[in-house]
């Protein structure tokens, strides 16, 4: 896509243009933000793109060293945008170097060649950030809520959720650089949507282990289906993946439930601190405590929804499927009986009589 070497180039500045050269076009923006770290004048600025700010030390006992903690401000919003640029570009290399000469030999119609590109950018996407995500997954439940609020977090966790918005992000332009398909679009909005909601909302209400824990579950559920689908794509026989899809995505829907009534039914309006405070980064509030669990209960039934109604559309399709099956084959018919000619033997032999001479008829008949 924007690594291709085109025969034919449009006008420049066109649509066709942009679409072509727009991997290009980004690595010259983040080249030119990456030079500005050899410049002590643009220094200052360039490490705001690059580095993760507000790095807070803290010392959490004498005898111990320092532990470097990082929170979470308005500067945060630059390094999400560099590292936008950065999902841009590894979009573009995954869908040039390995799925375009995948589609080349599978020899795919358009309908399956989008929804193949758009499975292989997500599978790839989730076994990465399931693999990041297993490393801060915490296995004590109340850990979810204990010390609430929970303003200050580690490398890893807080580089974690800025990749994470950054790629949700960078999938909205990649609607119109990858050309999807007008009836896809919606679908593919409503969840990049969501989860730019959800991960941004764990993220500045302090939520980021209880977001963490649900991430985590959420992507191997959506890690088996999308390589299910690519292995269907392969080979239309292999479908068994499908089945175990649908049982650990009841599973995950199930745990998001428990897991998000036991932190904002039981666990947070048992803390020692409540209230609302922007400066201590504190939201817990009865309001915002509901807000978070309606938001996510509809999530869910929404998602459950969707899911039975494609369980129920494969159900038909594999019935009606059998029924014609069955209408193509009918009984067996047993052939006519022939029956025997006139004046004959059954055999059909022609008299002797009609082939003999008239001398020999008179005589015959004297």
């Amino acid at each position: 896509m924007g690594f291709r070497k085109k025969n034919k180039s449009p006008p420049v500045l066109s649509h066709e243009f942009v679409i072509q050269n727009h991997a290009d076009m980004v690595s010259c923006l983040a080249m030119i933000i990456l030079l500005g770290l050899m410049f002590e004048v643009t220094a200052k600025f360039a490490i705001m793109f690059i580095t993760v700010q507000y790095n807070v030390t803290q010392v959490l006992d004498e005898k111990q060293e320092a532990v470097n903690l990082y929170q979470y401000g308005p500067k945060d919003v630059a390094t999400v945008f560099f590292y936008l640029l950065i999902a841009v570009i590894l979009h573009a290399l995954i869908q040039e170097y390995v799925l375009d000469k995948i589609n080349r030999r599978l020899h795919l119609s358009k309908t399956k060649h989008s929804k193949f590109n758009e499975s292989g950018q997500l599978a790839a996407f989730y076994l990465f950030s399931f693999i990041w995500g297993c490393r801060g997954f915490c296995h004590k439940p109340y850990f979810l809520w204990e010390g609430y609020p929970h303003t200050r977090m580690v490398f890893q966790v807080k580089f974690f959720y800025i990749c994470q918005i950054a790629y949700w992000l960078h999938a909205l332009p990649e609607l119109y650089f990858q050309k999807v398909r007008k009836e896809d679009i919606p679908r593919q909005l409503y969840y990049i949507c969501l989860y730019v909601v959800h991960i941004t909302g764990a993220y500045v209400l302090n939520l980021h282990r209880l977001g963490l824990v649900l991430l985590v579950p959420h992507y191997l559920v959506e890690l088996l289906f999308h390589a299910s689908r690519l292995f269907y794509f392969s080979d239309e026989n292999k479908q068994k993946g499908f089945t175990l899809w649908a049982l650990l995505f009841v599973i995950a829907r199930l745990l998001t439930l428990t897991l998000s009534v036991l932190t904002f039914g039981f666990g947070l309006p048992r803390t020692e601190n409540q209230g609302f405070s922007l400066a201590d980064g504190n939201f817990n509030v009865l309001t915002i405590r509901m807000t978070c669990l309606a938001a996510i209960c509809l999530t869910q039934a929404w998602m459950m929804w969707k899911f039975i109604n494609f369980q129920l559309k494969k159900w038909r399709e594999h019935s009606q499927n059998q029924a014609s099956k069955k209408k193509t084959v009918s009984p067996k018919t047993k052939p006519p009986k022939r029956e025997p000619t006139r004046g004959g033997s059954a055999n059909g032999v022609v008299k002797s009589d009609d082939k003999m001479s008239p001398r020999a008829r008179k005589a015959k008949a004297s």
